[in-house]
């Protein structure tokens, strides 16, 4: 079973950035897949939830013992199952969704008490901190990717998965091979972004154009080491 424990516990990774492992989730109620969520510091000592995972109240402790829980963000149209938890336990937090993810049925129905959608208003309560790329697909998908100064992290959702041979089952490992889940998107959510063309493209570019010191993402182990070379690469299908 590919996991990253010890789950569900704050674990610093940089200046002002934390991790916290958590799943296995269940892709299609059948392919378990390890969740990770990124709390970024801002300077005024409040934090950011990026794809929250299960609440758990210790979990919550740890964090407001960083600093108060002032954002929660839905990055993309898949990460968004756990915010209504977050949210009833922290209602003075402000909740960010993805363009396009508060339109969809589901969301709808969960009746989440959104602030509003990732844009030009998110940006201006982190502006010091954080800068926020939106790359665009077909058929209303977004995922907003964000880029933490202070740790010089780019922190991404699903545009890369990372999943290792050595946690895997052989299935696993030959599910990853076929879906290009190595250090990639994988293969039906780059034709997504790469059937918008040119907004995709000059996203990806403005990804790269950061170099980053580290590339976190939902799924798989982080980028840590030659970071700019590997997202270089891990984007070339669109850049």
């Amino acid at each position: 079973m590919t996991i990253y424990p010890p789950l569900d516990i704050l674990k610093p990774i940089g200046q002002g950035i934390w991790i916290v492992d958590s799943g296995p989730l269940h892709a299609g109620g059948v392919i378990p897949l390890p969740v990770r969520m990124t709390i970024m510091q801002l300077a005024d000592g409040s934090t950011l939830l990026h794809s929250p995972t299960r609440f758990d109240q210790v979990l919550r402790l740890e964090i407001e013992r960083v600093g108060p829980i002032r954002h929660i963000v839905a990055p993309n149209s898949a990460h968004w199952r756990f915010v209504k938890d977050w949210k009833g336990r922290v209602p003075e937090a402000l909740v960010w969704a993805a363009p396009g993810l508060r339109q969809r049925r589901q969301v709808k129905k969960a009746r989440i008490p959104w602030h509003g959608d990732l844009g030009d208003a998110s940006q201006a309560h982190w502006t010091a901190d954080i800068d926020q790329i939106e790359v665009p697909g077909i058929g209303g998908f977004s995922e907003v990717c964000l880029f933490h100064r202070n740790s010089q992290a780019l922190v991404v959702t699903d545009l890369i998965q990372n999943l290792d041979d050595h946690q895997q089952s052989p299935w696993m490992r030959l599910f990853s091979s076929l879906v290009g889940a190595r250090e990639r998107a994988l293969i039906y959510l780059r034709a997504v972004v790469q059937l918008r063309g040119e907004p995709a493209k000059a996203a990806a570019r403005r990804l790269v154009a950061l170099e980053p010191k580290l590339v976190i993402f939902s799924h798989g182990r982080y980028i840590d080491q030659d970071a700019p070379a590997r997202l270089r690469k891990s984007l070339d299908w669109l850049v």
